[in-house]
């Protein structure tokens, strides 16, 4: 019986990683970003075409007022004008809702857009959504979309305190070339 339950196992896990290997297409660089329309902690509707024409640092964060999630929103916070000087949006996006949202914002004074993606449509589409049934969460991902549309870069697992950082650095590389 004991052989019974290890074979069934090995055979659900086997299974369970081909389907999900195989229905994960991986985000490249330089492929159009994916589509949303999300609202804001003020009601307002953004969709991607909105910040054609300039950057665009679209960043996942698993939760609002949790501590890495605080570090990374007032780390772009601290950084916003550099970004807004290097012709950049920042815009959160989590699974929260525009309550959450909107308190989060006013607590810690943050002057760009966070997003509700309370379907988590958009996560899954940016691969950035951690799902574990019935908890489901956006993972620390970054984007920085080009003028254009296209992903420039990706900070997948971004670092908290650097994330702005690296991506201040990596506009000015970008817009030197």
């Amino acid at each position: 019986m004991e052989w019974l339950t290890i074979t069934l196992s090995i055979l659900t896990l086997g299974f369970m990683f081909w389907f999900f290997s195989r229905n994960r297409k991986s985000l490249e660089l330089g492929q159009l970003a994916p589509d949303f329309k999300l609202t804001d902690q003020h009601g307002k509707t953004h969709v991607l075409a909105d910040f054609r024409g300039k950057w665009l640092a679209l960043y996942f964060y698993p939760k609002d007022d949790t501590p890495g999630c605080t570090k990374q929103a007032c780390a772009f916070r601290d950084g916003l004008q550099e970004l807004v000087d290097l012709g950049a949006d920042v815009v959160g996006v989590s699974v929260d809702n525009t309550s959450s949202h909107a308190d989060f914002a006013k607590k810690f004074q943050l002057q760009f857009p966070l997003l509700a993606d309370t379907t988590t449509e958009t996560a899954a589409r940016y691969h950035s959504l951690i799902n574990l049934g019935i908890i489901k969460f956006a993972q620390r991902n970054t984007f920085l979309i080009d003028p254009q549309g296209k992903i420039a870069r990706m900070y997948l697992s971004a670092s908290a305190a650097r994330n702005s950082a690296e991506v201040i650095a990596d506009l000015k590389h970008l817009q030197a070339a």
